[in-house]
């Protein structure tokens, strides 16, 4: 299960153990819901859960992203094992994410 919080300036967005289609649909819509109504300028997403990842996660990053900079906001990757680091790698969100290494 995925847990939000509010952190200063921060969404911070501790992910699931699996992350694929049916479970970024309603990652993204709370996380949405989080940047417009909470007014947060970055989100962190925290993957000291998350096993497995398909293409869906990325969509999840990229459309955070996409509403966060439109605010001068940033994305951070955080906890990300060595599996999900290259997943992250492999396509290219490096250059939009910050991936903090442990």
């Amino acid at each position: 299960m995925e847990e939000y919080k509010v952190i200063d300036n921060y969404l911070m967005i501790r992910l699931p153990n699996e992350i694929d289609h049916h479970k970024s649909v309603d990652i993204s819509t709370k996380a949405d819901r989080y940047i417009m109504t909470k007014k947060v300028g970055n989100v962190v997403f925290d993957f000291e859960r998350t096993t497995f990842m398909d293409s869906s996660g990325i969509g999840i990053i990229l459309g955070r992203y996409k509403k966060i900079a439109c605010f001068g906001g940033k994305v951070y990757a955080i906890n990300a094992d060595s599996r999900i680091r290259r997943i992250l790698l492999l396509s290219g969100m490096q250059n939009i994410v910050e991936i903090i290494s442990n």
